[in-house]
């Protein structure tokens, strides 16, 4: 922020001035919200902000407010960074093209770059919300990586007020202390960083301050449509607040709850790390005896874990799917679920991939397709293979380790020339297919970060 001689205010000197004025009394609530903040976002870039910064803007009033103040940041570093604005029009309302020319008329008055992205992926199938959602996301973080790949960042304008209405959506929906656990003020997504530096603060807070300088925003209609469960949270709140449940209760709640998700993921990484091995890439081994011993929340977390990264799903088996699939593999039977499949031996319950959910797949083996988002192979000899699961017969050709079920080989991809099998990864004829496995699939790798 420019200081009233004209110069520039650094975020070291700001953050010193925060420090300051909260050792001397002064409560975080009663600095300006542009103070508060650059002190965030200080504190989120951990000084390193790079020579662009991306904000996702829709138009709204959280997502202006969270435009106007990253611009006021930027124009306060001594080397400003470029601010660039980033909407998604999700075509599902003929006034969207309209809605992003106005945002990018309000990214030019502010200094700011701006581009529109498309998503004209909705075919009317699932929940509308969580899938424009996800595909923002994807469309953001791939345009980046594509077109910028200067942007170190890009923030997303989630309040306080998002916290509390999450989690009375998850309280209702029934969800554990992940599900209930406050957003992250930090996530990655397809190596983009995603930042919410606005968490502390109220949707009022930021309206107020867009009203102060003049400026307006865009409500989507939707935020006021009565089918989506979060509006009908956001109207619940009105009548829960009187009874002490109000927004500041709920998501400090969920944020107290997210210290504790912290502390089981922690316990499930120290557990993972003693019975958990992967004899395979993508083959999931718990030694039985110990898992049996384990807490009942830490092997429910193992499982799901080792479902989810086989499967390359963004979410959680539903919790009584989950629970159901354990204590089956606590007795000894199996399970299929999530597109994996669980198998229980005398010795270990193995966590593999569902042959079914693989058996229709096929990719190059050219060393740059993944196959199952998780494969990938190379080879002088490979040309015209292609990659795909061993199934019965592919696994009927090599010797299965006598350690590892049937069900392991058959999800297990191999290379293949027409119905000849060439070669499958650390199994036969390896050397052939110099096959690599995805990182963000690897079991140990990502059990505290998933």
């Amino acid at each position: 922020m420019p200081d009233p001689g004209g110069g520039r205010t650094s975020l070291s000197d700001l953050s010193i001035g925060v420090r300051r004025a909260l050792r001397h009394g002064r409560p975080w609530l009663h600095l300006s919200i542009e103070t508060r903040f650059a002190a965030t976002l200080e504190r989120l870039l951990a000084g390193r902000p790079g020579r662009c910064i991306g904000v996702a803007v829709s138009g709204g009033s959280d997502s202006l407010a969270l435009l106007t103040l990253a611009a006021d940041w930027a124009r306060a570093q001594p080397t400003p960074p470029e601010v660039q604005a980033i909407t998604v029009d999700h075509g599902l309302r003929a006034e969207s093209a309209e809605e992003a020319a106005w945002v990018a008329a309000r990214a030019q008055d502010l200094g700011a770059a701006h581009v529109t992205l498309s998503w004209r992926g909705w075919d009317g199938q699932g929940n509308l919300q969580a899938r424009a959602r996800a595909a923002r996301y994807r469309l953001m973080a791939d345009w980046a990586r594509a077109e910028r790949p200067e942007i170190s960042a890009i923030l997303l304008g989630h309040t306080r007020d998002d916290l509390a209405e999450t989690f009375l959506m998850r309280l209702a929906r029934g969800s554990g202390v992940d599900g209930l656990s406050a957003m992250a003020e930090t996530t990655r997504d397809q190596g983009i960083p995603f930042l919410r530096p606005l968490l502390a603060e109220r949707r009022k807070a930021l309206r107020d301050m867009l009203k102060a300088r003049g400026l307006g925003w865009r409500d989507d209609p939707g935020n006021d449509d009565p089918r989506f469960d979060r509006v009908r949270m956001r109207q619940a709140l009105d009548l829960l607040g009187p009874l002490g449940l109000t927004t500041d209760r709920l998501a400090e709640t969920a944020r107290q709850l997210a210290r504790a998700r912290t502390a089981l993921e922690a316990r499930c990484a120290e557990t993972a790390a003693r019975i958990a091995t992967e004899p395979l890439p993508g083959v999931i081994a718990l030694a039985r005896p110990d898992f049996a011993a384990t807490e009942r929340e830490t092997q429910l977390r193992l499982m799901a874990h080792g479902l989810s990264r086989l499967s390359s799903a963004p979410y959680r088996p539903r919790l009584k799917t989950l629970e159901t699939a354990l204590d089956d593999a606590l007795a000894g039977r199996g399970a299929t679920l999530h597109g994996g499949q669980v198998v229980a031996t005398a010795s270990h319950i193995f966590v593999v991939r569902e042959h079914a959910a693989v058996a229709g797949l096929e990719t190059p083996a050219d060393g740059t397709a993944l196959w199952d988002n998780r494969w990938q192979a190379r080879g002088a000899r490979l040309q015209g293979c292609t990659i795909r699961a061993l199934g019965p017969d592919g696994a009927s050709k090599i010797d299965r380790p006598a350690t590892l079920p049937h069900a392991a080989l058959t999800s297990y991809p191999g290379i293949w020339s027409g119905e000849s099998l060439v070669a499958a990864p650390e199994l036969w004829h390896a050397p052939l297919c110099q096959a690599s496995y995805a990182p963000q699939a690897r079991f140990h790798r990502t059990i505290l970060s998933h």
